[in-house]
């Protein structure tokens, strides 16, 4: 096995088990909530409470150059055992106290240390298949984000197994990154300049491809937390046997997100990011408005359009993170995929949280069409990106 291919699946590894941390009580909690021993409100807050600590974590990275002023396996290696170590700790608290969602948050500040820190490792090492490259270390993320919901489903009330097997999978993420190699295309800064990140954003090309990402993001986490509790309700109006595995299908709907994310690298790198980017964002954005109607066709076509959904809904996702690296300085591509992974962070908060209200407002049928507004006006933003004269960046000219 060459160097790279050692390399590139040691990244791919890594981010699979240390991103089970993310979902890893919001998947437990999912089977509280059926229980009745939560409320849909303490459920959202669980994994909101994580979405703000990244937040808060890749503002102090992006702001102080941190993914490219240190040693991003150090740092990656550091951050990974931080967030077993505050989900370990889940074992002793009750999922409806304050300690809980503090735990959470803390894990989300050790996660900007490496989804982000990721995506810049795999970065080193492409060269005329970025998208693939990238869609690959995203694809892991999918499935690291996933495999919670499977271990939920394999255990089902005792949620102190899936809270134990994650935090195993994040210490073997620290362990196995240190023998990650740096790839050639690596590049580091010691200038300390505060807020250079934040400047750099300024630019329209940059800008636009943000805007794209994220029309992308309001959609996505608020469907990766509620698919579950909505096929709960659509398969029962659908008429499914009560025995349908439903934290099988949630996992199996996630987890069809990493087939869409390497597709759609595939792709981009041959026919251009911002078609690949907007051709997914328009097929999920129509899955969010249809698929509250499936119900009355029938749990066949329920589950089917739920996959294409999930299948698309995380495809471009790579392709955006793809374009910030490609748009920015060699130099501060750590900095610029934190910066935006922060932003679009920022706005899943507010949409995770604001869907048990339109939810009951709107009820199912309804609810999950308004995450169309996302990716049509992601659409819009990526279609501007391809008039600018920076487009020619992006995947050697095939914008």
């Amino acid at each position: 096995m060459s160097e790279k291919a050692r390399s590139v699946f040691l990244i791919v590894f890594c981010q699979v088990a240390a991103m089970t941390l993310w979902f890893s009580a919001s998947s437990a909690s999912a089977s509280l909530l059926e229980a009745g021993e939560i409320t849909g409100q303490q459920a959202g807050l669980l994994t909101g409470a994580v979405q703000l600590g990244f937040v808060a974590g890749t503002l102090v990275s992006a702001w102080f150059g941190l993914s490219d002023r240190l040693d991003p396996r150090r740092l990656f290696a550091a951050c990974a055992l931080a967030g077993a170590a505050a989900n370990l700790v889940l074992l002793t608290t009750s999922f409806d106290t304050f300690a809980t969602i503090a735990l959470r948050f803390f894990t989300g500040v050790t996660l900007a240390g490496v989804y982000p820190i990721g995506l810049k490792l795999a970065a080193g090492w492409a060269n005329r298949s970025f998208g693939l490259m990238i869609g690959a270390v995203v694809g892991a993320l999918t499935l690291g984000s996933a495999l919670p919901y499977l271990f939920d489903a394999l255990n089902g009330l005792e949620w102190r197994i899936t809270i134990t097997i994650s935090s195993v999978c994040g210490v073997l993420a620290a362990v196995a990154v240190l023998f990650v190699r740096l790839g050639p295309a690596h590049q580091g800064s010691s200038r300390f300049a505060p807020g250079d990140a934040w400047r750099e954003l300024k630019r329209p090309s940059l800008l636009l491809a943000n805007a794209g990402y994220l029309g992308h993001m309001w959609e996505l986490y608020a469907m990766w937390v509620w698919i579950g509790v909505f096929l709960s309700w659509g398969l029962t109006e659908a008429g499914a046997p009560p025995t349908t595995p439903l934290g099988l299908l949630t996992f199996g709907i996630i987890a069809s997100g990493a087939i869409g994310c390497v597709g759609a690298g595939f792709l981009a790198d041959r026919y251009g990011r911002t078609i690949v980017t907007m051709a997914s964002m328009i097929i999920s954005g129509l899955c969010a408005l249809t698929i509250g109607f499936m119900p009355s066709a029938g749990a066949v076509l329920l589950i089917s359009v739920a996959i294409v959904w999930g299948v698309t809904i995380v495809a471009d996702s790579a392709q955006f993170s793809a374009a910030i690296a490609e748009l920015s300085p060699p130099k501060m591509v750590g900095s610029m995929l934190t910066l935006q992974t922060s932003v679009g962070f920022i706005l899943t908060f507010f949409v995770i949280q604001a869907m048990p209200l339109v939810i009951d407002l709107l009820t199912w049928r309804f609810a999950f069409a308004i995450l169309a507004i996302g990716p049509f006006l992601g659409t819009l933003a990526m279609w501007r990106l391809r008039h600018e004269p920076e487009a020619a960046l992006l995947a050697g000219g095939k914008f």
